[in-house]
Order: C-alpha cells, then structure tokens, then sequence
C-alpha cells in the first residue's frame, strides 16, 4: 500500500475543470493521496488551471509566487501545474517559477500519477501532448463513496470552431467525444452513489457524436436511468442545436428547462470577424424553435462587449438582440486578447469604450433577470436540496431553471426533491416554502 499523502487541488475557470480536478484526485489515491482542504498541510499541490479569463497566467504565476515560503519550509512537497494555462505555457512554467515540479495538459491527466512518480525521484515532469489513448479510457474506475445529490459528468472535449478570440482548440484540441455506453456505465456509477441531477459538459456539448442519436439520443438514454431525476449540458454552439436536440426539450421531462446557448454579439460583421459562423438572424429564429416545444424555457447566454472594429451600431445590434430574447441569465465580458487567437492581432477598441459598454449591456442584462425572476413568485418549482442554509432549519437548492432557492425546510435532508411555491425575488435567488407549508 502506498504511503498516505495529502493532496490540495485549487481549481479555476468553468465546470469541466471540476469535473477534471475530481478525476485528478481519483487518479492519485491510488498513489497513497487523500484531498486536504488547505495547501498547509499538502504534500501535494496542483493548481487546475483556465486560460478563457484576462491575464489568466500571470493569475497562476502569482499563486505559484505565494507557495515559494511554503516549499522552502516543506523540501518534500511537490507542485504541480495542470489545465489550459500548462498547455498553452508548457515548460515556459517550469522556467519562470523552478518552484514547479510537474505540468500536464488537461488532455494528459490520466498520466499525472506516473508524473507525480518522476517528480517525488526528483526529476522535472512534463506531459503537454494530445496522446492517441483516450485520457477516460485510462483514468482508475471511480470510487463507490456517497456524494452529494449533483455531479457533472464530461462527454465531450475540444473544439473544431476556431472562434477569432479563443484559445480552446489550441489547449484542448479537436473535439472528441467519449461513446456513450461509458458515460451511462459513469452515470450508473453516479446515481448509485446519490447523484440525482447530471449535468453534460463538452467545450461545445452539442456536438458529441459519441451516440448513434448524437447528444438527444445520449440524453434520452440518460433519462431511462432509475433514480437519475434531472439532465443539463453545457456549454452549446448554436450552429450544433440539431432538431433532435431541439424537440428533446419539448419531450424529455427530466431535462431540465435551462439552456446556455452564446450568441457573443449581435453584429452580423462582428459576427462575422469572430468567425461564429451564424448570423443574429439565425440565432433569433433558433431562440423561437426552442421556445416553441419548451415555451418555460429560461435561456442564458454569453456576450463579448469592445471585440476588435466593434462600432457604436455593432453594439447598440448586441442590446437589440439581447432585448429581443429576454435572457434569465448571462455572462458578458470585456474582449481581452489571447496570444495566438486572429483577433489578437488586431487594433483594440480602447478601454474607456470597452467600459461604458460592458455597464450598458450588464444593466440591460440585470433587469431581464430581475423581470424573469420576479415572474417566478408565486409560481411552484421543483428543488433539489444541495447544502443547508445560513439560518437554522433552512435548506438551499436549484430549481428547475438553475435558480438558487432558500427554503425553511427544518426536517429536510441534502438530495431531497420537492414542489416550493416561489414567495420572493432576491438579486441572485429566490425564496419559498414547502407545498405543505401554510
């Protein structure tokens, strides 16, 4: 048996790097680790990095910074360096903070623990290649342990799109998708350990191809599964949203009527220099397809305000389209550029404009999701119980619309879920009380 090792893993960017920091950790009990909480007390240290955010290395570079103390008190810890940000620095990490013992690309992790062997002999590890084995293929099957009623689950990886202003075809690579008998074996897995709600993830979700039925067919097979009550996916491309996908909403009850679908603009040229490959139109017409077999449907999206040769009229088409769908939820930045992507090559709008616009549209945006959540009081939702609230007797869950709700719910338990009639709107959830409740 192998020798009982603490391992802290910080995890940054969007769920996928959840889900691969739990497979990471997975990976390297069988190496003697078990997760700590604080790196104090860590023999191990891996930072499971994104690289979508602004200056999103040099965020890392400054995290490394703060353990030099901490390895020069702790000879024997070793730190690595994981995800998007060490496939796109490589060993540029390792020369920049020597701290460093290990770098692996987030489509190599399933390498980490004979990495992890080099870097305890003392050798430098570095794996940043797309290897021809498929990285799930060979990660340990996962442990039997209870685990909390949620759980994301990974389907699809990479993308083929090559949007002018990202870099995930470059850090993650191709698009890939995992065939489907495994992922249902890893959600029987799940459910058998608690899990109730899947969540789908894929860099461009709607483009796994990992079933005969594409993602629709995935998920009605999902669906059949006892005791598995909600799907989501995320994140989608709108020009992958096939009809299958689409009439799935209208006909299988357990997924979820939530869906993230970015549009990035609403300039048809600015559209067209990001090379999204749709136009506003097409979007707009794809919004009524959905609504019409999902008419509930609370829909979010993603939106990139300043993007280079953006105008004045560009923008004020991003507002009019943003008004037109009504979004419940949106995340919306300032174009930032990323070393290697086309647009990075090109001349910025100033900071000042990118500014003023950002508040504009975030305003925009915050009113809609005001009016959307005000809509639900006084309406019935399902909540699944996750965690237990800041007041006693008081439990917090998703609702069907991915809305937080705090419920009094004193004899509640964590994976229960129930009928709550909506009673308030707060900024970022909502309140309500138990059906039975008076």
């Amino acid at each position: 048996m192998s020798q009982s090792r603490k391992l802290y893993i910080k995890t940054y960017g969007c769920q996928m790097n959840v889900y691969d920091s739990e497979r990471m950790a997975e990976a390297l009990g069988g190496q003697g680790y078990t997760q700590t909480d604080t790196p104090d007390d860590a023999d191990m240290i891996v930072l499971n990095t994104c690289h979508i955010r602004e200056k999103a290395a040099e965020k890392v570079y400054s995290e490394l910074g703060r353990f030099r103390q901490l390895k020069a008190d702790k000879p024997d810890l070793k730190i690595g360096v994981a995800g998007c940000v060490a496939q796109a620095e490589g060993e540029e990490i390792m020369r920049r903070q020597p701290l460093v013992d290990l770098v692996v690309g987030p489509q190599s992790y399933h390498r980490l623990p004979a990495l992890e062997a080099r870097a305890r002999a003392g050798e430098k590890a570095l794996d940043t290649d797309f290897p021809e084995e498929a990285k799930f293929d060979d990660l340990p099957a996962r442990p039997k342990a209870t685990r909390g009623p949620t759980a994301f689950l990974t389907v699809q990886e990479g993308c083929d799109k090559f949007c002018a202003f990202c870099v995930v075809p470059y850090t993650r690579g191709a698009e890939v998708s995992r065939p489907a008998a495994r992922v249902l074996d890893e959600a029987r897995g799940l459910v058998e350990r608690g899990v109730r709600e899947i969540t789908l993830l894929g860099q461009n979700v709607n483009a796994y191809h990992g079933h005969a039925g594409g993602l629709a067919g995935l998920v009605r097979d999902l669906a059949a599964i006892d005791g598995l009550e909600r799907i989501r996916y995320t994140t989608s491309h709108p020009n992958d949203m096939d009809d299958a996908l689409i009439a799935a909403h209208g006909e299988i009850g357990k997924l979820m009527p939530y869906l993230h679908l970015p549009v990035q603009a609403g300039s048809d040229r600015i559209l067209k220099a990001m090379n999204r490959k749709h136009t506003a139109e097409s979007y707009l017409r794809l919004i009524e397809r959905i609504r019409a077999e999902r008419p509930d449907i609370l829909l979010s999206g993603d939106f990139i305000v300043g993007f280079p040769g953006e105008t004045e009229e560009d923008f004020q088409a991003t507002l009019d389209l943003v008004a037109e769908v009504e979004y419940g939820q949106c995340y919306s930045f300032k174009y930032s550029p990323r070393p290697g992507t086309p647009a990075a090559e090109k001349a910025h709008v100033d900071e000042a404009t990118k500014d003023d616009r950002l508040q504009r549209l975030q305003a925009l945006l915050k009113s809609q999701q005001h009016a959307v959540q005000d809509r639900m009081v006084g309406r019935e939702v399902g909540v699944l119980f996750e965690k237990a609230g800041r007041e006693p007797g008081q439990m917090v869950g998703k609702s069907e619309y991915l809305h937080s709700v705090f419920v009094d719910a004193p004899d509640a338990r964590v994976g229960d879920l129930v009928p709550v009639t909506v009673t308030a709107s707060a900024p970022n959830s909502l309140a309500g009380r138990l059906r039975s409740a008076a």
